[in-house]
């Protein structure tokens, strides 16, 4: 008997191990929807719209300094597109208001 089957519930695994690709994959299409929501704001020449553009870059940077800590200190590659896909969702749900 081999003892290569896998199971992605066993030992903590992240279902994103099975798939990796697909939460990339997610994330790109959730983040195209913010970058739409976002460049409508900035169109519209809506009045928090400078607000939105300082609040888009300095997200980013926080976001890419987390990513970067989280690495060094041994968070898997599953783990940090999970954390981003976190923060696009936030921006989603803000934004669509």
């Amino acid at each position: 008997m081999d003892d290569y089957s896998y199971d992605a519930q066993d030992n903590g695994a992240h279902p994103a191990d099975s798939f990796p690709w697909l939460a990339s994959a997610l994330l790109a299409m959730e983040a195209a929807e913010v970058i739409r929501l976002r460049l409508e704001k900035f169109a519209r020449a809506e009045v928090d719209a400078n607000e939105e553009a300082e609040l888009m870059v300095t997200e980013k940077i926080v976001a890419a300094l987390e990513a970067t800590a989280n690495l060094m200190a041994g968070a898997t590659p599953a783990s940090i597109v999970d954390r981003y896909r976190d923060y696009v969702a936030a921006n989603a749900r803000r934004l669509s208001v």
